[in-house]
């Protein structure tokens, strides 16, 4: 600001001292130029403090809070090529389908705290559309998460597997007034310095994300919670020593981006499916593995809890989470297992997990040696 007060003074001495008229135009300019130039360096210093592109055609502003403006164009236009300010001057703009002031090929879109995200088009003058530009705002990761809200583990993904074929589950719950969707998937294996390049297929369903590690696949559920993905390098009977990393760009319909990431080796997550229960005899139960775990068991062997009551419950929609069972059993087989009841047990429960790390056990399944019409 200074050198515009300096050229402030210089015209107004130059003009006292009845300085010819071109030099007074050329100091004009001069004082244009430095105007500008400073208007450039405040409107650069009010832009978002980030921006990046997500995939084509969609921009991420990353704000802290703080008014602001970010230029979008309309057309590329060469170094080389020739355009008047008439021909700029017939391009309209539009966000979200109303008509804007604004005219050129630039557009300068003006923030507010969060606000500020929408779809903004050009169009030429009689109407067609030229490009267009969906614009997202991400707020400082300092500021509280507003989209997703954390599950009774404290985190805001869930994910799990059924085994070691290289397939998992994430999931999330959306808060009750910012239901929105995934706006992008971004899965890998954790390496230094290396990154995976993604892309979604026009269905916007499904999500490729390929590396020199790692080459994932990932498809949003029906529901619009949850995320199914494959990794296809992965081999089952080779050590996992490179953590899977997910991450979720989530939006809501105001055009505001959050992501979440979690990180996680397949052991950690792995939760087998039910086992298989059936009854020998009166006495006699025996189980086998889910179908869906790996084989041989010997190689991916599990371990098994068993418990027993002897009462049953007509209301119990679950008697093995409802009912109080006496101490109960673990038992490791890598076949078909087994298991002597009691005298007067009436319900059998068992589940199962991986018998070499401390993952999560199965859902239980149970069994009635005794039919509901013999209850106490």
């Amino acid at each position: 600001m200074k050198e515009v007060h300096k050229v402030r003074e210089s015209y107004k001495t130059e003009r006292k001292a009845g300085e010819p008229s071109n030099l007074r135009l050329e100091n004009k300019m001069k004082l244009f130029v430095v105007s500008i130039l400073c208007a450039f360096l405040l409107v650069s210093s009010q832009n978002p403090t980030n921006h990046w592109t997500l995939q084509p055609n969609v921009l991420v502003l990353e704000v802290d809070g703080k008014p602001g403006q970010q230029p979008i164009s309309c057309l590329e236009m060469p170094e080389n090529a020739v355009t008047s300010d008439n021909h700029n001057q017939d391009i309209i703009w539009k966000k979200n389908g109303v008509e804007e002031a604004q005219r050129g090929n630039w557009y300068l879109v003006r923030l507010v705290e969060s606000l500020g995200g929408g779809n903004y088009t050009c169009h030429g003058p009689d109407g067609m559309l030229l490009n267009y530009t969906e614009v997202l705002i991400q707020q400082n990761e300092a500021k509280r998460r507003r989209i997703l809200v954390k599950n009774q583990q404290q985190d805001y993904l869930k994910c799990s597997t059924q085994n070691y074929n290289g397939e998992f589950h994430c999931s999330w719950t959306w808060d009750s007034k910012r239901v929105g969707k995934a706006a992008f998937i971004k899965a890998q294996r954790m390496s230094d310095g290396q990154n995976s390049h993604c892309s979604v297929e026009p269905s916007r369903h499904q999500w490729m994300c390929s590396s020199a590690q790692s080459n994932f696949s990932c498809s949003v559920d029906d529901s619009g919670s949850g995320i199914s993905c494959l990794d296809w390098q992965h081999c089952p009977y080779a050590e996992e020593r490179r953590q899977v990393q997910v991450t979720v760009f989530v939006r809501t319909h105001q055009f505001l981006l959050e992501s979440y990431s979690k990180q996680f080796y397949l052991s950690e997550i792995v939760k087998p499916d039910k086992v298989r229960i059936s009854k020998v005899n009166k006495t006699l139960v025996e189980w086998s593995y889910p179908s869906s775990w790996n084989t041989p068991y010997s190689y991916f062997p599990l371990t098994f809890q068993i418990s027993q009551f002897s009462r049953q419950c007509r209301k119990c929609e679950n008697p093995c989470t409802e009912l109080k069972h006496s101490k109960a059993s673990i038992l490791s087989s890598s076949d078909v297992c087994q298991f002597k009841v009691k005298q007067k047990i009436k319900v059998v429960c068992v589940r199962a997990k991986d018998a070499l790390c401390d993952s999560e056990w199965s859902e239980w399944t149970h069994i009635r040696l005794v039919p509901l019409s013999g209850d106490l």
